[in-house]
């Protein structure tokens, strides 16, 4: 059973939407962030990376960072470009990327539900990066950003998101890669009712992205109970901001990998060894080679495109984790040819969103920084809920998750 609730949403005056709205924390760097900022005092960025506001060498969890990620929020506040749901609300958010489209319940998830495991989790999360998200959401007493989570395909649910996008969406504005981001409000009391009602009935949430926002959430909720003598289970930081979407809706994009050098390796030598558990050929077609199925890579190496399709036998098939295209290239080939054992620490090794392309890895590797690259098949939602219901944690950066939701749109206040 899923316990979701609406909120009392922060989110921009309509005609400011453009302005505010900006690509997660997680996705820019602070160069990039301070650039796509500048000459906007309104971008959410001022909030999410505080640090584009003070001098570059900052620490980035220097206290200072923390409060003027608080004051910069709650000067959008008083100056009236943020403004409050007068009453609890749920959210319809839809996404459209060129063909693909999809839409979710922007709503507040329990706590409870994912101390409990009713809302599942597929990676291990670092505490240091918990404890960044924790310290950024106490400086403002807000949630910014939401956790992306996905649930078996219900019909029903459906049904009532249909209702709720009859009406007049309050924004529609198009971000990056020529996403189209909608919001609706649902406050009708019976459609409320109807939502909270069906999600009741999904046996199991899961966390698609945002591992660290959840776990934040927990440890801000755990102090704060500690601080409130008269705890109640009801209060905002029982909750944590999410948006909601069907497994069939999900899009995973390739996550792939560049590795600087061959571990001492000539090229000659690096075939020949991947050779033991990978079938390799060169492609053919002479440019950059998409997998196109599972247990099959692309490498990129010395100028040209090889096809890689793992050997049967080398990895166990009947392993939700050990199956995973990303275990495969890491247990057969970049630990044990390339001597990357920790690919979360190791400086080796660097990782691309398919977003950017094919075109990307024969940059990085052209360039002379990298020595090889690596193209992999999309891990699947199905792979995903798998490994999630087996209670197991996938490789990092395994999954990539196309469109991504804007910050600012909407925020999840603690109090």
């Amino acid at each position: 059973m899923a316990h979701i609730r609406p909120f009392r949403g922060v989110r921009p005056i309509p005609e400011m939407i453009s302005r505010v709205a900006s690509p997660p924390y997680d996705v820019l760097s602070s160069e990039e962030a301070r650039e796509r900022a500048k000459g906007n005092p309104y971008s959410f960025l001022h909030v999410i990376k505080p640090e584009i506001d003070l001098e570059p060498s900052i620490d980035l969890h220097d206290p200072i960072v923390y409060e003027t990620a608080g004051k910069n929020f709650h000067e959008l506040r008083k100056k009236k470009i943020l403004i409050q749901d007068k009453r609890p609300c749920f959210y319809i958010y839809k996404l459209k990327m060129g063909s693909h489209q999809q839409t979710g319940v922007v709503a507040v998830a329990s706590v409870e539900d994912y101390v409990e495991n009713r809302i599942k989790k597929h990676e291990h999360t670092r505490p240091d990066k918990e404890e960044d998200r924790m310290n950024h959401i106490r400086s403002l007493m807000a949630q910014t950003g939401p956790v992306f989570l996905t649930y078996r395909y219900n019909g029903e649910i459906d049904l009532l998101i249909e209702e709720a996008v009859e009406k007049k969406p309050v924004y529609e504005f198009t971000g990056d890669h020529d996403v189209v981001h909608t919001l609706y409000i649902v406050d009708s009391d019976e459609l409320i009712q109807k939502i909270k009602k069906s999600f009741e009935g999904v046996d199991a949430l899961y966390v698609a992205d945002g591992h660290h926002r959840s776990a934040a959430a927990v440890r801000v909720c755990d102090l704060l109970k500690k601080e409130n003598p008269n705890h109640t289970g009801e209060e905002e930081y029982n909750y944590f901001l999410c948006v909601i979407f069907p497994d069939n809706q999900m899009q995973i994009l390739d996550y792939n990998r560049v590795v600087r050098d061959l571990n001492g390796l000539s090229e000659r030598d690096f075939l020949k060894k991947i050779s033991a558990n990978f079938d390799v050929k060169p492609y053919e077609r002479g440019g950059p080679y998409r997998p196109d199925a599972i247990h099959k890579f692309g490498m990129y190496l010395g100028g040209r495109w090889y096809v890689m399709e793992a050997r049967d036998g080398s990895f166990d098939s009947d392993d939700p984790v050990e199956s995973l295209d990303v275990a495969i290239l890491q247990n057969n080939l970049l630990s044990p040819v390339l001597g990357i054992n920790n690919p979360r620490t190791d400086k080796r090794i660097e990782f691309v969103g398919g977003i950017r392309g094919m075109e990307e890895l024969e940059r990085l590797v052209n360039s002379g920084d990298f020595a090889v690259a690596f193209s992999m098949y999309p891990t699947g939602i199905a792979q995903l809920l798998s490994v999630a219901d087996a209670g197991k944690v996938m490789p990092p950066k395994s999954t990539w998750f196309e469109p991504k939701l804007a910050s600012g749109v909407v925020v999840h206040m603690l109090e």
